[in-house]
């Protein structure tokens, strides 16, 4: 219990700044795009109080994690109005980008900070090595998740909103009113990731390419620490 406990106080500031920060980028991304509403309502802010969902960013994850599966989660979505956009069809594109883009550059400073720990000389074993290692590598862990599961191209993941920019026209309206039911399908998913867990409904699709990038990002934490340890 000790360690489920000590894992959840790591995780879960983990999660809320990997969360927050890629709801704040749809926000920048949005307003640089011409759409200011995020800005109107007040949420282009790292406060995380304006953007924690209780139930998609501290229930459902702290769920999961008792039971062995995925982590994932969600926030507040920030307020994007397509209609404001210089262009809306490729606009919302790249607002839908900005989300993951955010998460994998969060990975990249998570990677870069962790070589730097590895290479100033903390060992794993101490104290402060081990709390600095485990919860940077699950800073990074973290991030790599959600930008490849938010990829998927479900509604109303932000992958959906990137096909819906490359579907043709005429296939353009039936695919948002599937982006309608988007979270019919997300409760689907969460219910078919708690009721089958042996299934691996989300392993098969999303983790393989999670642990490929995480030896990457761990690949450069390795490199890193080799230079600074010379």
């Amino acid at each position: 219990m000790t360690e489920t406990l000590l894992y959840a106080a790591i995780l879960v500031p983990c999660l809320i700044v990997a969360i927050v920060f890629h709801e704040v980028a749809h926000g920048l991304a949005a307003l640089a795009l011409g759409d200011p509403t995020a800005r109107e309502q007040r949420r282009l802010s790292f406060n995380p109080l304006r953007h924690v969902d209780p139930v998609g960013t501290l229930l459902v994850p702290g769920a999961l994690a008792l039971v062995g599966g995925p982590i994932f989660g969600w926030a507040k979505p920030v307020p994007v109005n397509a209609r404001r956009l210089d262009n809306p069809r490729y606009g919302m594109m790249a607002v839908a980008a900005a989300g993951p883009g955010m998460n994998l550059l969060l990975a990249l400073v998570g990677a870069v900070l962790l070589g730097t720990v590895a290479g100033i000389g903390f060992e794993p074993g101490s104290v402060f090595g081990s709390l600095a290692f485990t919860m940077l590598s699950t800073f990074v862990l973290i991030n790599i998740f959600l930008a490849l599961f938010n990829l998927l191209p479900i509604p109303p993941f932000d992958g959906s909103h990137i096909v819906g920019g490359l579907l043709p026209r005429s296939m353009a309206g039936q695919w948002q009113k599937l982006q309608q039911m988007g979270m019919l399908l997300l409760i689907l998913l969460i219910a078919a990731t708690w009721a089958f867990p042996n299934a691996g409904v989300v392993e098969h699709t999303v983790l393989p390419p999670v642990l490929w990038l995480q030896e990457r990002y761990i690949d450069l934490a390795q490199w890193i620490a080799n230079g600074i340890a010379g």
